[in-house]
């Protein structure tokens, strides 16, 4: 279920990106409320799952924006209360989107903290 949840969220966000600026995206993002509060590391995982199985199954590759956007909302739906980041590193001047689960960032192959300087949380 999860799995499908995840490949419309990419949709839906793609729709989104179509017709909307990202000022609307992210006012969405903010305004998600987490369902109830759990116990945050079996679901985390299986949303990082589920969402990784969506975006090999996307007809389209899936941008770290696109991800965090999905996964936050897929892992506020079940409960969690994650936080989509924005940072940015000046030299040379990359961005990148990535969500964090209590302060640890989830769904990433390397120490993005470290390496992106935070715009901002939401």
């Amino acid at each position: 279920m999860l799995f499908l949840k995840a490949l419309f969220m990419l949709l839906a966000y793609d729709i989104l990106n179509a017709v909307c600026r990202f000022q609307t995206i992210y006012s969405i993002v903010r305004g998600w409320k987490v369902n109830t509060k759990i116990e945050a590391s079996a679901v985390t995982d299986s949303v990082c799952r589920a969402v990784n199985y969506a975006c090999v199954c996307y007809p389209k590759q899936a941008l770290c924006l696109q991800r965090s956007f999905v996964t936050t909302y897929l892992l506020r739906n079940c409960g969690v209360a994650a936080q989509m980041v924005l940072g940015a590193q000046k030299l040379p001047f990359r961005t990148h989107a990535w969500v964090e689960v209590d302060g640890r960032a989830v769904n990433e192959r390397s120490n993005v903290q470290a390496r992106y300087a935070v715009w901002d949380k939401c």
